[in-house]
């Protein structure tokens, strides 16, 4: 029986192949496909399943020991030149590949409940099979080629199911969105790899890493150009995973199905680009420049999520932003040279953020029976409150994942994020006193959050807030055709409930994999760096940097307690009269959008009108101008056809004497 290691290329392959049968069906027999929602559902959901399985094989084997292994065959070549692809596992791909199916395995099974009334279901399921799929190949490819490849699938494939909704003009707008911003990032990417093969001659991490320090120290390759060019490489995980300044298409991405947002903010897209640059490690090692800049972004992107998700007060966005916040955690993390830390913070993230989506998306379901499908009223915390009594596993599961993103112990998120601030503490105290105070930042908001949607009384009856909504939206209530109050709040359908208690049990438990003075975890990706963390591990020193880590989380939670659950404060008030130009800057996402839509938008409609008027002008009218002039002249030769003889001649005997008088009249004086 061969080992999962060695048949780990079925694991990306298995719901590929489910996803290319129902996408053939459903253009070949669109209407048979579509009634057969069951029996689609079930395919491919026993394709992820067989892919779950095979992952879980593949990490036991890594977990008992066993070395990393590589298939590669020759894709192409050309003189001495050899392209490999194939694949490689190893305790990094493992992790990640078990992670991801898990997520999407659940992420599935609570599509089935969410989408169960859409028309779209089957088009969603092999949307969500083939995203899958392209991020498990993306994991297992053993060089930056073969990545770029899977890179663009999982973009492609984010793009169809962020505008899943294609008739609604926000979810359009967003997918585009998405689509320019990651183009930006992904041209950045291109370049740099086609700039490393240049300079090393190599796709294969280590061989580039091994190389551009051999092309350096010859001299082949200035310093200056492979700066250069490890930053480039670094623009696409700058887009993929949402960095400072690339991070504004990742809110507007909510305009998705609420099962997708889970996936791409747990374990797909955004996971990508920190993995890639974890991928990496051996190359970014070698310059402590590039380290600073990522630790420098990641800090930003850290700060600036979080204090948008202050004002927010549409739910998904909320933590929409509060993922942005994360990652940033993790890319300082990578700066600071801890790319085990990183990944840790990625896994338990992956947990409790993708439990903390699918929550959101169980209440939204709920709201739909009471408000309509209007996305403004649905998903406006404004409106809701007191839903605990009604929903008790989906609020339960959401205080199970505030707790956890807070960093209170001993849930998962507590021993991942502290684990970062320790590192960056070590490395760039600067750096760490800013991921300290968004800590703080991260429980007020996550809190706020929660009291507003699950405490205190239902406001989802008010009309006149209601009305108010939708006019800020630009809409009214009569012409919300989808606005009802007959149905009544309840608990969502057991296909959705059971996902959120199934990512309840890692969100409190898997952060025990990665304690600091025993990091199971650390063991497992880098047992070197594991026994370095052991032997410097210090009591003294670790327990004031958690006890503060925990101090100011539980500040910001006592802060949300007084302001929103006991209602001793209205914040937003007296933030607004006291610093309301600060106020403004938040509420508008330090106008970051309306400087891409002025500067980008605005700016390329202008400069394509500007090419269209000379195209019109200038190019047409050449154009234009000399199939006039042929016309014109074959017009007027067309007289001089007559086909008589004695007036051919007569024009030749015409033609020369003009030619004598012009030679006569231009000839130059004799000297």
């Amino acid at each position: 029986m061969p080992l999962a290691s060695d048949i780990a290329w079925l694991i990306p392959l298995v719901p590929l192949f489910g996803a290319i049968a129902t996408g053939m069906g459903l253009i070949s027999f669109n209407r048979t496909i579509n009634r057969l929602r069951k029996p689609v559902a079930i395919l491919l959901l026993s394709c992820l399943g067989i892919s779950a399985v095979l992952s879980y094989a593949v990490l036991i084997e890594q977990i008992s020991g066993r070395p990393p292994v590589e298939h590669l065959f020759v894709w192409a070549n050309a003189g001495n030149f050899e392209l490999p692809m194939g694949y490689v596992v190893d305790s990094l791909g493992a992790v990640m590949l078990s992670l991801v199916t898990t997520i999407a395995l659940l992420v599935m099974v609570y599509s089935h409940g969410y989408m169960a009334h859409d028309k779209g279901y089957v088009r969603f399921f092999t949307y969500l099979a083939l995203f899958s799929s392209s991020m498990l190949g993306l994991i297992i490819s053993p060089n930056l080629l073969e990545i770029y490849v899977f890179w663009e699938l999982v973009g492609m494939c984010s793009y169809l199911l962020v505008g899943f909704w294609y008739d609604r003009e926000g979810a359009a707008h967003a997918a585009q969105k998405a689509f320019v911003v990651n183009r930006v990032g992904d041209f950045g990417l291109l370049l740099g790899i086609l700039g490393l093969f240049w300079a090393t001659g190599s796709f294969d991490f280590q061989g580039i890493a091994d190389g551009l320090s051999l092309a350096i120290t010859s001299g082949t390759v200035p310093g200056w150009a492979a700066l250069v060019l490890c930053l480039l490489v670094f623009m696409g995980p700058m887009a993929k995973s949402a960095q400072f300044p690339l991070h504004v298409w990742l809110p507007d991405a909510m305009e998705g199905p609420t099962p997708i947002s889970a996936l791409i903010h747990a374990a797909t897209m955004v996971a990508a680009g920190v993995f890639l640059v974890a991928r990496l490690e051996p190359l970014y090692g070698q310059f402590p420049l590039v380290e600073l800049v990522i630790a420098i972004v990641g800090t930003i992107t850290c700060f600036l999520g979080a204090s948008i998700a202050l004002t927010q007060m549409d739910l998904k966005k909320g933590l929409a932003y509060s993922t942005v916040s994360q990652l940033g955690y993790m890319m300082l993390a990578m700066g600071c040279g801890a790319p085990v830390a990183g990944m840790f913070h990625l896994v338990t993230h992956a947990f409790f953020k993708a439990m903390l989506f699918l929550g959101s998306g169980s209440v939204i379901h709920a709201m739909e029976e009471v408000v309509g499908h209007e996305p403004v009223l649905a998903q406006d915390m404004r409106l809701m409150g007191g839903l605990r009594k009604k929903m008790p596993i989906t609020s339960s599961t959401f205080f199970i994942g505030c707790i956890a993103i807070s960093g209170i112990p001993p849930l998962a998120g507590f021993w991942s994020k502290d684990e970062i601030l320790g590192q960056a503490f070590n490395t760039y105290p600067l750096l760490w006193a800013v991921g300290f105070l968004t800590a703080g930042m991260t429980a007020f908001y996550m809190f706020r959050l929660y009291f507003l949607t699950f405490e205190g009384s239902f406001r989802g009856e008010d009309k006149d807030l209601q009305q108010k909504l939708l006019s800020a939206a630009g809409n009214n209530l009569e012409e919300s055709e989808d606005i009802n109050h007959s149905g009544n709040l309840h608990e969502s359908p057991w296909s959705m409930t059971f996902p959120l208690a199934a990512l309840a049990i890692p969100s409190v438990l898997i952060g025990l994999f990665g304690t600091p003075w025993n990091s199971r975890f650390a063991f497992l990706i880098d047992p070197e760096e594991a026994l370095k963390m052991a032997e410097g591990f210090s009591w003294s020193e670790f327990v004031p940097l958690a006890g503060a880590s925990v101090l100011i989380s539980c500040s910001g939670i006592a802060l949300a307690v007084f302001a929103y659950a006991l209602k001793r404060l209205d914040l937003s008030q007296i933030f607004a009269a006291r610093f309301p130009q600060l106020d403004n800057f938040l509420a508008n996402k330090w106008y970051l959008d309306d400087i891409n839509d002025r500067i980008f938008v605005k700016g390329s409609r202008k400069l394509a009108k500007e090419v269209l008027e000379v195209d019109a002008k200038v190019v047409d009218g050449v154009v234009n101008l000399t199939g006039l002039l042929t016309l014109g002249s074959g017009e007027g030769l067309k007289y001089f056809e007559t086909g008589r003889a004695q007036f051919y001649a007569l024009i030749v005997f015409g033609g020369v004497i003009a030619l004598v008088v012009l030679f006569g009249v231009f000839a130059p004086l004799p000297a």
